[in-house]
Order: structure tokens, then C-alpha cells, then sequence
């Protein structure tokens, strides 16, 4: 391994000791928690959770926000830009990143994203690009709306929408047994 790797992890190393010290959990995005223990030091849980990547405009942030709290305390392991990037981190290489390893996508539509140019749409290419390679019959891109506003054709000949709207609780149970019912399917095959 070259000095600077060598030095770039020994680095690393030292904080997640820090933290833990501190009395402080440190999350390693994808793996697991480590957590501080009296015994052993520290003890790590590795995450079993399905990864949920929550796709917005930040017109809808509370929408998404709202998203991310009920899938985490469904037991999910929700993904979003806001409460998952580090100061400094590479964003667009990140996203990338949380796209490829999430179990799903869950592109949240509204009249503020539907025309709006930007990160959104890109994450959206993204994620088709990345259905491309998820089995025929599997549930991957979730397309949610938040409003009455259109599903883009595109999407919407292949794929069932869900919405939000005007019952949250409704749709959100829906879109919860839907993602529930793909993971029984994935891990009987």
C-alpha cells in the first residue's frame, strides 16, 4: 500500500477512535455503525437495512425530509443529499455512489420538479441507467408524486407511480408494502 493510502486510513482510523471515545456513534456510509461499548471499546453493527435513495428538489426538502424520517423509522436506511453529505465531500461522485448501492430510488415528483433543469433530472438518468441492470420483474425506480402534477411519459409506460397525496399516511403505507413485498421476493429467489 503507497505511504500516503497508508496515511489517508491511519487518519481516518484515529477519528472514528476519537469519536468513539467521545461517546459518539460513527457511521461509515453502506457498511455500518461503530458504537461505543463499555467493554470491548467499541462495537460494530453492520447495516442490514434496505438503502432507500430519496430524489428532490429542494422546493420539496420537506416533503423529502419527512420521507426520510418515516423510512428510518420503518426500518429502511434512507438516503438524502442533505442529512448524507459531508462538508467537502464530492457530491456528485457521492449521489453516484448512494444510486448504485440502494436497494431503491424513490423519485418524488411535484408541479417544482417535473420542468425544473438540474440535479434532479440527472438523478434520474442515473437511476434508469442503473435500472438497467436490476432484473425485468424487480422494483427499483419508485416514481412518487407529491401533487397532481404529470409523471413523465417516459416513466410512466413502464412503470406504476404512487401518490402521496391527498392521504400521506395512505401512500406512504402503500409505498412502504410495496418496497417490503420486493425484498420478500429478492430474498426468496
Amino acid at each position: 500500500m503507497p505511504e500516503d493510502n497508508w496515511r489517508s486510513t491511519s487518519q481516518v482510523a484515529d477519528v472514528i477512535r476519537r469519536c468513539l471515545a467521545e461517546g459518539a456513534q460513527v457511521e461509515v456510509d453502506g457498511l455500518g455503525l461503530f458504537v461505543p461499548d463499555a467493554e470491548d471499546g467499541f462495537r460494530f453493527v453492520p447495516r442490514h437495512a434496505p438503502k432507500v435513495f430519496v430524489a428532490y428538489v429542494q422546493e420539496d426538502a420537506a416533503a423529502a425530509e419527512q420521507l426520510f424520517d418515516q423510512l428510518l423509522a420503518s426500518g429502511f436506511d434512507p438516503w438524502l443529499d442533505r442529512r448524507k453529505l459531508l462538508p467537502g465531500q464530492n457530491w456528485p461522485r457521492s449521489i453516484e455512489n448512494a444510486i448504485e448501492t440502494s436497494d431503491f430510488f424513490l423519485a418524488c415528483f411535484s408541479s417544482n420538479s417535473v420542468k425544473k433543469k438540474g440535479g434532479f433530472q440527472a438523478e434520474i438518468r442515473y437511476a434508469l441507467d442503473c435500472r438497467k441492470r436490476v432484473p425485468l420483474d424487480e422494483i427499483f425506480l419508485i416514481p412518487a408524486r407529491l401533487d397532481t402534477c404529470p409523471v413523465p411519459a417516459s416513466i410512466q409506460r413502464e412503470l406504476q407511480y404512487i401518490d402521496l397525496f391527498p392521504d400521506w399516511r395512505r401512500g406512504f403505507a402503500r409505498l412502504v408494502t410495496a418496497m417490503r413485498r420486493q425484498l420478500r421476493c429478492r430474498s426468496a429467489a
